[in-house]
C-alpha cells in the first residue's frame, strides 16, 4: 500500500510537470543526465525518470554515471563543462559546486523556470538558499540532502552502560573502555576519513566548527582562527596516539569506514547519510539492528556541528534542450521525489516536512530526529574557486594526520594559500 501510494504521488507530480508544457514542446526530446556515482543511487533516479517518461511520452531520458567520489566527479565535470559539451543536458552536482560552476558560466540560470530565488527555495531546507542561489540567480535545484552523522554500536554502549558522548574527550574515554573490555586488537574506537579526499575537508572542519569558529564570513572571505584549527587537528592526533583512531588514518577513505563498521571493527564512525542503508541492508553487514545514530560530539565547552552535503540538479548552459531539461529538474525536486528517495534509498529529504512523513518514518525511523542535525549543519566553504579550497584543505589535513606536517605548519599553509583565494 505504501509503495503504491508513493508511486501514485510520483505519477501525479510527473503529470503536473507534463501539464506545465505543451505536448509539442516535448516531442522527440532526448535528455541526457549525469547522475553521479553509486552513492548517488542512479538505480533510484532511473525509476524516477521512468515515471517522468510515462507521463511525458515524447521525452526519452538517458543516464550517464561515473566517479566514485565527489572530487573525481568534479574533475570529470570540470573537463566536460569547460569544453562547452552539449551532450549532457542535466548534471547532478555536489552542494559545494553551484557557486563554482555558475561562476564559470557552465550552468543555466533557472529563474525563468522556477521563479525568483526566495520563493523557489522557500519550501526547502534553509541551506539551499545559500548554496544554490548565486548572484541572485537559481543555479541548481535540490535533489537529496546529506550530512555527516556519528554512527555507533548501540549494543556495545548498552553493554558497558555508556551514554552517548557529548564531547570528543568523552568519546575517546568511551572507546578505550569498550576496546579494553572487548579485548579485540582489531576494534577501532573511532573511524574518520583522513585520506586526501573530499571527506577530509569535513575532518578538518568538524572539531574546528565545534569550538564555535567559522571558516569564512557571509561574503566568502576567509576568517580562519589558526589556534582553534591547530587545536582541532591535535584532537585527532591525540586520539591516534591513545589508540582510539588507527595509525594509518591518513589512508582511510569513505568506503573504508563503511566496510570496517559493517564488519564489526569500529565502535564509532563518522560518515554520510547513505551509510545507514549499507549497515542495515547489505548482506555482509554484521551490525544489522545494532546501530545507533547521534549528533557529532563537540570540543569541550563547544557545540555540536556537522558537515552538510547533498546533491543538486543543474541544467547545462550548453544544453540544446534547456526548457525541457528544467521541467525534468523541477520534477526531480518535488516533495514526492524526495519522499521516494527517502523510503526506497534512505536518502535524506530536502524538505523538512518529509522527515516526519509517516511512510518515511516507518521506513527509516531515525529520520525523525535527523532533520534537526541537518538544519543545524554547516556547508563547506562556498566559493567560486572551491576546487582550490578543497584541494588545499584536504591534502594538508591528510598530511598532518600522516605526520608529514605539523599541525601548526599545516594550518599556516592553509591560511596563507586560501587568504589569496578567499578574499
Amino acid at each position: 500500500m505504501q509503495r503504491r501510494n508513493l508511486m501514485k504521488a510520483l505519477a501525479l507530480a510527473a503529470g503536473m510537470a507534463a501539464a506545465a508544457g505543451t505536448t509539442a514542446a516535448f516531442a522527440q526530446t532526448a535528455l541526457r543526465v549525469f547522475s553521479g556515482g553509486a552513492n548517488q543511487r542512479p538505480d533510484l533516479m532511473r525509476k524516477l525518470f521512468d515515471q517522468y517518461q510515462a507521463a511525458n511520452p515524447g521525452v526519452k531520458i538517458e543516464i550517464e554515471t561515473g566517479g566514485a567520489t565527489s572530487e573525481l566527479q568534479r574533475q570529470y565535470l570540470s573537463t566536460v563543462l569547460n569544453a562547452k559539451d552539449s551532450a549532457i543536458d542535466i548534471y547532478m552536482i555536489d552542494i559545494v559546486n553551484p557557486a563554482q560552476y555558475f561562476g564559470a558560466g557552465w550552468l543555466e540560470p533557472l529563474n525563468a523556470y522556477v521563479g525568483n530565488p526566495a520563493d523557489a527555495m522557500k519550501p526547502y531546507l534553509p541551506v539551499y538558499l545559500q548554496s544554490n542561489v548565486v548572484d541572485g540567480k537559481v543555479a541548481a535545484m535540490p535533489g537529496f540532502a546529506d550530512a555527516m552523522f556519528m554512527y555507533y554500536r548501540k549494543d556495545l554502549l548498552d553493554k558497558y552502560k555508556i551514554a552517548e558522548p557529548k564531547t570528543w574527550d568523552e568519546l575517546a574515554a568511551a572507546s578505550k573502555k569498550i576496546q579494553a573490555g572487548e579485548g579485540n586488537p582489531n576494534l577501532q574506537g573511532l573511524s574518520i576519513q583522513g585520506a586526501p579526499i573530499e571527506g577530509a575537508v569535513c575532518t578538518f572542519l568538524l572539531p574546528y566548527w565545534s569550538q564555535g569558529k567559522e571558516f569564512n564570513d557571509a561574503s566568502g572571505k576567509l576568517t580562519l582562527d589558526k589556534a582553534a584549527a591547530v587545536k582541532g587537528l591535535n584532537q585527532w592526533l591525540a586520539m591516534v596516539d591513545s589508540g582510539v583512531i588507527k595509525r594509518n588514518v591518513a589512508e582511510v577513505k569513505t568506503p573504508d569506514t563503511v566496510n570496517e563498521f559493517k564488519a564489526g571493527q569500529v565502535v564509532f564512525a563518522i560518515n554520510w547519510g547513505f551509510a545507514w542503508d549499507r549497515f542495515q541492508v547489505d548482506n555482509d553487514s554484521t551490525v544489522k539492528g545494532k546501530v545507533g545514530v547521534m549528533p557529532l560530539p563537540a570540543m569541550a565547552g563547544g557545540k555540536s556541528a556537522t558537515c552538510v552535503g547533498g546533491w543538486q540538479w543543474a541544467v547545462s548552459a550548453f544544453s540544446k534542450n534547456k526548457a525541457e531539461a528544467a521541467k525534468l529538474v523541477k520534477f526531480m525536486s518535488t516533495p514526492a521525489a524526495s519522499k521516494f528517495l527517502a523510503v526506497e534509498g534512505s536518502l535524506l529529504p530536502v524538505y523538512q516536512s518529509v522527515y516526519t512523513d509517516p511512510d518515511v518514518v516507518k521506513a527509516v525511523p531515525w529520520f525523525k530526529d535527523a532533520s534537526n542535525v541537518v538544519i543545524a549543519g554547516k556547508s563547506r566553504p562556498l566559493s567560486k574557486d572551491y576546487g582550490q579550497v578543497s584541494d588545499v584543505v584536504r591534502t594538508t589535513t591528510s598530511a598532518v594526520l600522516a605526520r608529514t606536517k605539523k599541525p601548526d605548519d599545516g594550518v599556516g599553509e592553509i591560511q596563507s594559500r586560501l587568504a589569496r583565494v578567499m578574499r
